[in-house]
């Protein structure tokens, strides 16, 4: 099943809201906030995939909530692109030192904005998935024990002397110390001796019947 992913629009002026709204919930669920406290707020109740974030707006600029995402680290991962009417190189650059991952200016081209869009939450979904991956390598690689170096072991009994100078069954002290599990049976040759053995306690119960 295809991940519907939520994307957050910030803009205080309502006709841009609805604009941005109309041009993607088609493809995505649409949270809106006309300002920055509002979109803080929002942030915390439901947290989305990416945020369209207006830069200038009254009371806090997109700025200004950039910087407190960017700083919260349970939210710091949410990609953000500024849309704004400030069209220099200035705030493009600020943008992006703050943070944000992507700088469109006002009027907005809504095709350019899609592709934007689309092309940010595929790149977040490929990281979590490389994400996701790594964690399990790491998890599975802090499970494997492995047996290296020299191991001092007994040549008559075969019991193995650990790091304290305690010595242990072979079998135990493998299976302590490695991923292995034993599943008991019998080589060909023991298996005869053992055979060899039971037939002759046979035959020595025979001959004390007799």
């Amino acid at each position: 099943m295809d991940i519907r992913f939520t994307i957050l629009a910030v803009d205080d002026e309502p006709i841009n809201i609805k604009l941005m709204t109309a041009a993607l919930k088609g493809e995505y669920d649409i949270l809106t906030a006309q300002n920055g406290h509002d979109a803080i707020i929002i942030l915390e109740e439901r947290k989305p995939d990416l945020i369209l974030l207006d830069v200038m707006m009254p009371d806090m600029s997109g700025f200004e909530v950039c910087k407190i995402i960017k700083a919260d680290e349970k939210h710091a991962d949410i990609p953000v692109i500024f849309l704004t009417a400030l069209d220099t190189l200035e705030g493009q650059l600020q943008g992006l030192e703050l943070g944000g991952i992507d700088y469109l200016t006002k009027p907005i081209n809504f095709t350019l904005l899609r592709l934007r869009v689309r092309n940010h939450l595929e790149l977040k979904r490929r990281n979590a998935i490389i994400k996701e991956q790594r964690d399990l390598l790491e998890s599975a690689l802090a499970r494997v024990k492995q047996l290296e170096g020299i191991i001092p072991i007994c040549a008559y009994c075969k019991k193995i002397r650990d790091d304290k100078q305690n010595w242990h069954q072979m079998e135990q002290y493998i299976t302590d110390h490695s991923e292995a599990f034993f599943s008991h049976g019998a080589c060909p040759e023991c298996a005869a001796k053992q055979m060899e053995e039971i037939r002759k306690m046979k035959l020595d119960s025979r001959a004390r019947l007799d």
